[in-house]
């Protein structure tokens, strides 16, 4: 209930501030920009279990469309459709065995754009986003139905193993700094660099469940492209 609460706060500030923005329309001069672009890069991953496991950093993909609106100098929004992974990659510290869980999803973040500079600039995004997953998929040399009766596994957490992505829809908040540079007065290239978290659970989780919480985390980084159309 909390972590929902948490979700709606954060919308409704994104919502007042791109409204801010447009409503200071009538109070200056400063030209609104419009940009279309693209970015790709890579995603590293887990999830945070409770009871803890013991984990690596998932590596996986993303990639996206973007569209900015800036309405007034150092402030405007974002507005992306992203193909992304997450998911986890269990450590086994030393035996060999390997387990990893990935999974895909379409993302719509929705953020606030401040930036500082001119040709070079240096910027922060922050919103709320939400995430559709498209599929699953697991990496694994063992059978997870009889793996918990090894020896080597010393009382270590199993039953996430068997158990399917439970949350289709995931929703979380982004955040996260980067550079760009204006290579022309109408195209330039960007570094993004983005911590998520997702406030709903990856796996069935809850009190009276074996998973009491299973809320994904990745940090990503990507280089992209902007063209400015307006």
């Amino acid at each position: 209930m909390m972590k929902s609460s948490l979700f709606r706060r954060l919308f409704a500030v994104s919502v007042i501030g791109a409204s801010c923005a447009f409503s200071s329309q009538a109070q200056t001069h400063y030209e609104s920009r419009i940009y279309l672009g693209g970015h790709a890069g890579v995603n590293f991953s887990r999830v945070s279990f409770t009871p803890s496991v013991t984990q690596s950093f998932n590596i996986g993909g993303n990639a996206g469309v973007n569209f900015r609106y800036i309405e007034e100098k150092h402030f405007g929004f974002i507005v992306e459709v992203n193909w992304e992974q997450r998911g986890w990659k269990d450590d086994f510290e030393g035996f060999p065995y390997k387990y990893s869980r990935t999974a895909n999803y379409i993302q719509i973040p929705f953020l606030a754009h401040i930036y500082f500079g001119n040709r070079a600039k240096f910027f922060i995004n922050a919103g709320p986003s939400v995430s559709f997953m498209v599929g699953e998929s697991t990496n694994k040399n063992f059978d997870v139905a009889t793996i918990a009766s090894n020896p080597d596994f010393d009382n270590r957490m199993s039953y996430h193993y068997g158990l399917p992505v439970h949350q289709k829809v995931d929703y979380g908040i982004s955040g996260g700094i980067g550079g760009e540079y204006s290579i022309t007065p109408r195209n330039s290239i960007y570094l993004d660099v983005r911590f998520y978290y997702g406030l709903g659970n990856m796996l069935k989780s809850g009190r009276t469940e074996p998973i009491r919480g299973s809320n994904s985390m990745s940090i990503s980084a990507s280089v992209g492209y902007w063209f400015r159309m307006k």
